[in-house]
């Protein structure tokens, strides 16, 4: 599913073609997404001016003059700004259109995303209220990640991959985190050193940092708002890449399944 980099990379996509735009018509061919698009959410945008584009974990918030659109892409969800006479496709289920003369455009095939319309504050809607730092940010660092893992028996790749302890870090980048910190997947949170925690936050930022530049990671469905696969699959170190030699020592990467998802490590630089 689309994660932290590929909403980060959709945001900085669209940012451009909405700010100042207004909203002049919204199209619902699908309502029934994760939740249900709201009756009157039409209604409650046409008119609208967009101030902002911002991102809180794996959301996208559409600041307009009077309220928020919360956006989330699900498993495979993408949204792209096209010509508003672009011709629909299949799995398209939301129409912005802009002032512009453009549209932007949401497919999913799966229809795991949802669109809410949020009057108050964003950040304390049901969705976002409890949702730990943002990665990328000062707040998390090795004391916040340290303290959340005293005495906690969690495997750390789960820990990690926690939203109330820190957002946005998902199944792939959970793993290459973890191999560029050296730290095995299944090792107890709160059996972490010092060093390798501090190890484990500079690696989720630099892995996370990276992803961004190389427009997220293509496994299956994404596709970024230019209509293009993310690259950084192709610096991918452990990451289904199970049976084949680790690209540092050689050594035949191993899986399993952890907390019901796949998980990669090398058996010789992670202990």
């Amino acid at each position: 599913m689309p994660e932290l980099p590929e909403v980060e990379t959709t945001r900085r996509g669209i940012a451009d073609a909405v700010i100042g735009r207004t909203i002049t018509a919204v199209s619902i061919r699908e309502r029934r997404l994760r939740w249900r698009v709201a009756p009157g959410f039409e209604a409650q945008l046409v008119g609208q001016r967009v101030i902002s584009v911002a991102r809180r974990a794996k959301y996208l918030l559409i600041g307009l003059e009077r309220g928020t659109v919360l956006v989330h892409l699900g498993m495979s969800g993408s949204l792209r700004v096209l010509p508003a006479a672009a011709a629909v496709k299949p799995h398209d289920h939301v129409d912005l259109q802009l002032s512009s003369g453009h549209v932007v455009r949401y497919n999913d095939p799966r229809r795991f995303g949802s669109f809410h319309y949020v009057t108050g504050a964003a950040e304390e809607h049901q969705l976002l209220a409890s949702l730990g730092p943002e990665p990328l940010h000062d707040e998390f660092d090795a004391l916040h990640l340290r303290r959340l893992a005293r005495g906690r028996r969690i495997a750390v790749k789960q820990f990690i991959m926690d939203s109330h302890v820190v957002v946005g870090v998902g199944n792939i980048y959970a793993s290459e985190a973890l191999f560029r910190a050296g730290v095995r997947p299944g090792r107890a949170a709160g059996r972490l050193s010092g060093a390798q925690v501090a190890g484990i936050v500079a690696a989720i930022k630099a892995v996370l940092s990276e992803a961004i530049l190389q427009g997220g990671t293509t496994l299956r469905d994404y596709v970024n708002t230019d209509g293009l696969p993310g690259y950084f699959r192709q610096k991918l170190f452990v990451y289904e890449r199970a049976g084949e030699p680790c690209r540092n020592c050689g050594t035949a990467i191993r899986s399993r399944v952890q907390g019901q998802r796949a998980t990669y490590w090398c058996p010789e630089c992670q202990t």
